[in-house]
């Protein structure tokens, strides 16, 4: 049987599990909280294993390899601020977000952000903050259509309008039978194939390189010494900035729908503190696995760009099955991503726009049409406006993590901010990450990453209420 063949088996079967929790998922849902939040019953390991896939999308498998792959060590910045973002999220935000969402029946962040508000800011917060949603949202997720579509013309030769297509139907389909709950639970499937993926792939790569000191001896001698700095090639303040350029990228986790609403949805703070120990295990053996990979395929001299070498290494030391759990853990990323960004999308369009419905099934019907709605535009978006995928993830993720971030965070600390400057953070905090994400250079990186941040928490601190 050719390669092909059972790359493409492999990829069918997986799809075909994707769509049948899809549908098991679909027999649960009856009403807007089940399709958006799945009632608030998540066990630990699904909420910890999804909110781990969700937040390691594409661009981890392809993006961060590549950077350590082609700049080195300085790449590694990356992790503790991921790992920040982690523990911020579940330990330090996750008790207030997840018991007040109990208790007063949150279906989204905005609900939160905006429950303590007087009801005039509490309308323009929720529409400001939904726009934003819906905005930054088609961008993220037609980076992660793009890369499925890669991963699809990688391995069969299919042209790149198919491939996007393919990936999309399929997310979309599932998305739309079984709501929050078959996305949570295929998440944590893929969150599985992904970290399989992140073993056998380097594993077979360092092998092939003769070990990690093979690898670091050939790397000595090959490469110059500032792929082994950890400022890369900048020097002094400059190579500090560069640093915390990408430190500064663990922030963005903190205001993230897609990962926050995973906390929400927990069952109970036994099974919240599980699900961030679950969630800490899974990214330490991924970013391992990663690390190891992009510094053996450097030393092996695999010829790639710099988001292909996860393909590249997969085809060359790996059995036809083997790189067909590959495909499928590149596929995995992606709509690991995709589904939760499709219902966070959604659910601002639908829910946290203002528009209320007096008929259950007039909501739900909403948060779906909201949907493929959202989807068909990043479609487009992918096919017409081509950009890499580390980039265009980044803009998103920084973006909304500077504007919700410092406002979620500081209310699950107990702040009381009124309205006008909530509003005022989020607008500032947002235009100064995407104004200076369009700046090149390291002063711009850590304006963008830190200053956006530090703007938001300055407004926010004079407009605390001490009530």
């Amino acid at each position: 049987m050719q390669a092909t063949t059972v790359v493409l088996l492999t990829l069918v079967a997986y799809k075909v599990i994707l769509l049948a929790i899809g549908y098991w998922a679909s027999k649960r849902v009856e009403t807007e909280n089940d399709f958006f939040l799945a009632g608030q019953g998540l066990g630990a390991w699904t909420a910890g294993l999804s909110y781990a896939a969700s937040t390691s999308s594409a661009w981890v498998l392809l993006g961060f390899t590549g950077i350590i792959y082609s700049k080195g060590l300085i790449g590694l910045w990356l992790i503790p601020g991921i790992f920040g973002g982690y523990v911020m999220t579940w330990l330090v935000m996750g008790p207030r977000l997840n018991t007040e969402t109990a208790e007063r029946g949150h279906l989204t962040v905005i609900d939160f952000i905006t429950a303590d508000i007087a009801p005039k800011w509490a309308r323009r917060v929720g529409v400001m903050c939904a726009a934003m949603i819906l905005f930054c949202f088609v961008f993220y997720i037609s980076s992660q259509f793009q890369a499925a579509g890669n991963a699809l013309t990688e391995v069969f030769g299919l042209g790149a309008t198919k491939s996007i297509l393919i990936g999309a139907a399929v997310i979309l389909i599932y998305c739309l039978m079984g709501g929050f709950l078959a996305a949570s639970v295929t998440d944590a499937l893929q969150a599985v194939v992904m970290m399989l993926a992140c073993i056998l792939v380097p594993f077979a790569a360092v092998q092939a390189a003769g070990g990690m000191h093979e690898v670091f001896a050939v790397l000595k001698t090959q490469e110059p010494s500032s792929f082994f700095n950890y400022t890369g090639e900048a020097a002094g303040i400059a190579g500090i900035g560069a640093a915390m350029g990408l430190l500064g990228t663990g922030l963005g986790a903190l205001g993230q729908p897609q990962l926050l609403n995973r906390i929400m949805a927990v069952k109970s703070p036994l099974e919240r503190r599980q699900g961030a120990a679950i969630t800490m295990g899974w990214g330490v053996v991924i970013y391992s696995g990663l690390v190891c990979l992009a510094l053996a395929g450097r030393a092996s001299g695999i010829e790639t760009g710099q988001e292909g070498l996860f393909f590249a290494a997969a085809a060359a030391y790996l059995p036809a099955v083997l790189a067909g759990i590959v495909t499928a853990a590149v596929l995995s990323a992606v709509m690991s991503t995709v589904d939760s960004l499709l219902l966070a999308a959604a659910s601002a369009v639908s829910h946290d726009m203002g528009v209320t419905y007096s008929d259950p099934k007039k909501a739900l019907l909403a948060g779906r049409l909201a949907m493929i709605g959202v989807a068909v535009i990043a479609v487009l978006m992918t096919l017409y406006l081509p950009k890499d995928i580390f980039s265009r993830v980044l803009f998103s993720w920084v973006a909304l993590g500077a504007a919700f971030g410092p406002v979620i965070l500081t209310k699950c600390l107990g702040w009381r901010v009124t309205g006008g400057y909530v509003l005022a953070a989020i607008v500032i905090g947002f235009l100064t990450a995407v104004i200076f994400a369009n700046i090149d250079g390291v002063v711009a990186d850590v304006i963008e990453k830190w200053a956006s941040w530090a703007l938001g928490l300055i407004i926010l601190r004079l407009g605390r209420s001490t009530s």
